[in-house]
Parts: structure tokens; C-alpha cells; sequence
């Protein structure tokens, strides 16, 4: 993909991966729309990333749960940027208890936002992308999405489903020029799920593998499509 002139929305873009891979397309030159639920963290975040004068920067505040909210996402970012060429959805949340002590708030939170918030960013995104004759869709999934585990019930339920839906997505629209891609990290260092960044788990990936990902997935020639990326760390601990 000719990433001149290109324009990216990525969800979750002010913290972890959604900020590596941020800072990636931006280093690259191309112009970017983050959007969070915190409007001071996209505030500073915006900032941060103009700092690198690489590609115009912008910012909106979305909870993907939100329908229009995430119409007036993908408005913002044509308003700003002039249209939309790659969408990264990035933006998840997990709750990590026993099937019968998750609450059913929790349990359709974390489905409403791992996979409804994919399913309504692709669904203003395309048009978009077909306007412009193509684009690119990446979904941060998991290995949650292919490896079930105790606690892990509902959190395993929103990527197994995210990843069914980016492989149809994939094969729906290939023949218009957008290409679906989806990527399975296995344990990443952030702040996600209730951790915190831990120089002692140096064994994990870092977000900035991630974003090495979409970085080499928005590189391949036209005619060959990654579709499913799995990236583990290399040497996790014995058991």
C-alpha cells in the first residue's frame, strides 16, 4: 500500500498499542484520527504526536459501544483529514472473572466493545474507503480468540468472534480494494485488563511489536493479503 497522502482512524490510540501503533503511522507520515473515551488523554495525546511534524494529527472523543458516537468519529476524521484510507480497531476491554460472578453488564460491555464497536467502525468506514478506491481494516484480536481459558469466558467470546467477523469481512470486500487483516498478540506489557507496565515481565511483547505488525501488514505489495497474524513473545516462562 502507497502510504502518501493516506489518512488512519485508530481506536484506543492513547495508551499501549493503540498508541505505538499511532505513533508508527504518524512517524510514516500519514495523518491520523485517535479517538478514547478519556477527552483530556486524546487532548494530550494529540499533542504528543503533532510533536513529531510527521503527519497531521487529530483526535475524538468515541466509546465504540456508542453508535453515534462512532458515526460522528468517522465524520470528524473526514471533516479534519479529508477521508479514510486505513482503520485500525483497536479499542477492547476485558473482564477476567468465573462465568457465574461476571455480572451480565460486564459480560455485554465487554461484547458491545471488542466486537459490536469493530462491527460499527467497519460499517461507516467502508463506504468511505470505497470512496477513495481501497483501504486497509486491521482488528487487534487475541490468542484469546483461538485459546479458550477459565476466567477469561467472556473476554474469549469477543475475539473468537471478532475473528469470524474479519474473515467474512475479509472475503466481502477484497474484490472492492480494502483489505481485512487481523492480528492475535499473545501477552503485551501494558496497563490492560487491570495490570500495570512491569519492567519484570520483560518477556512479554512490547506494543511497539504490535505496531511493527500493522506496519509490515500496510507494506505488503497489492497483490498478497496476511489475513490472520498471530505474534507471541518468544520465550515466555516454563512452566
Amino acid at each position: 500500500m502507497d502510504l502518501n497522502g493516506k489518512v488512519a482512524v485508530v481506536t484506543g490510540g492513547t495508551k499501549g498499542i493503540g498508541w505505538a501503533i499511532a505513533e508508527a503511522l504518524v512517524q510514516a507520515g500519514i495523518s491520523v484520527c485517535i479517538s478514547a473515551r478519556n477527552e483530556r488523554e486524546i487532548e494530550e495525546a494529540v499533542v504528543s504526536l503533532n510533536g513529531f511534524d510527521k503527519g497531521s494529527v487529530t483526535g475524538a472523543v468515541c466509546d465504540v459501544r456508542d453508535y453515534d458516537e462512532v458515526k460522528a468519529l468517522m465524520a470528524h476524521c473526514v471533516s479534519e483529514l479529508g477521508g479514510l484510507d486505513i482503520l485500525i480497531n483497536n479499542a477492547g476491554v476485558g473482564v477476567f472473572a468465573l462465568v457465574e460472578e461476571t455480572s451480565p453488564e460486564d459480560f455485554r460491555a465487554v461484547l458491545e466493545t471488542n466486537l459490536f464497536g469493530v462491527y460499527y467502525c467497519c460499517h461507516e468506514a467502508i463506504p468511505l474507503m470505497k470512496k477513495r478506491r481501497g483501504g486497509y481494516i486491521i482488528n487487534i484480536s487475541s490468542l484469546a480468540g483461538a485459546n479458550p481459558h477459565p476466567r477469561m469466558a467472556a473476554y474469549n467470546a469477543s475475539k473468537f468472534g471478532l475473528n469470524g467477523f474479519s474473515e467474512a469481512l475479509m472475503q466481502e470486500v477484497r474484490h472492492d480494494n480494502i483489505k481485512v487483516s487481523y492480528i492475535m498478540p499473545g501477552s503485551v506489557n501494558t496497563a490492560f485488563g487491570g495490570d500495570a507496565p512491569d519492567e519484570s515481565k520483560s518477556w512479554q511483547l512490547q506494543p511497539g511489536d504490535v505496531a511493527r505488525v500493522v506496519m509490515d501488514l500496510l507494506s505488503h505489495d497489492d497483490r498478497s493479503l496476511p489475513s490472520r497474524i498471530e505474534i507471541r513473545p518468544s520465550k515466555p516462562p516454563k512452566k
